[in-house]
């Protein structure tokens, strides 16, 4: 009996240590949820390391699913759009690059519905003019000396290299700020279904990259492939 008393004691002392350090099961995970009311903030670009004015649209419920952008701004001018909610739906997907292709060209909201996602297009606009509109104010309140800056600086226009490809010629103009690439424009392109469908991806992803260096776009290769180097040669004849 004497022997055993030890062994036992010995047995919940080692038992002591699992009790005490037996994870919690119970917790709490937060959730963090876009405002309704669009609020502007000045940061860093998403795309690179210039600096605007980032503003969140309103979230707009629809049939499909809510939808809310985000907006980079420098000074009055639209530089990036990105979708923070989107339905989850095909037609969306394939909706949004023109949406924000058209957005960065007219610099409004007052752009063309995309066929087949007109509820999405409606959402859009609406979360699109809200931030807009949440620019507009902020900069009444508060104006910025770098604005008036960048609205001095004069645009320079230069037309790409007129490229022939299998599909037909691919030329683009590109307007630039500074050094800021500002717009693209298609001068010349194959008339082709997937080139149609292309350009707007193209153009969007020149714009959010500032550079020649984007992504092919699946099914429009050759299209990819001259629109880039015209381009370059753009960018190279800029200086």
């Amino acid at each position: 009996m004497k022997r055993a008393i030890p062994v036992v004691v010995l047995s919940i002392a080692g038992l002591v240590p699992i009790w005490r350090y037996e994870p919690s099961l119970g917790g709490s995970t937060s959730t963090t949820e876009a405002a309704s009311t669009p609020s502007a903030s000045s940061s860093s670009s998403g795309s690179g390391s210039s600096t605007g004015t980032v503003v969140k649209g309103t979230t707009v419920t629809t049939e499909k699913g809510p939808v809310q952008v985000q907006v980079t701004f420098e000074g009055d001018r639209i530089t990036a759009v990105k979708m923070l909610r989107q339905p989850n739906h095909p037609q969306t997907t394939a909706a949004v690059p023109k949406l924000i292709a058209e957005t960065l060209e007219a610099q409004s909201a007052d752009i063309d519905t995309v066929s087949g996602a007109t509820i999405t297009t409606e959402g859009y606009k609406e979360s699109l003019q809200a931030a807009i509109d949440a620019n507009a104010e902020a900069a009444a309140a508060s104006p910025s000396p770098s604005d008036a800056a960048s609205t001095a600086s004069a645009a320079r226009t230069v037309d790409g290299s007129a490229v022939n490809t299998e599909k037909g010629t691919v030329q683009v103009q590109v307007t630039f700020e500074g050094d800021r690439i500002s717009t693209v424009k298609m001068l010349q392109q194959p008339n082709h279904p997937q080139t149609t469908a292309a350009v707007p991806k193209l153009i969007a992803e020149t714009l959010e990259a500032q550079s020649a260096d984007i992504d092919t776009v699946s099914g429009a290769t050759i299209t990819s492939d001259g629109y880039k180097e015209s381009l370059q040669a753009a960018i190279d004849a800029k200086g």
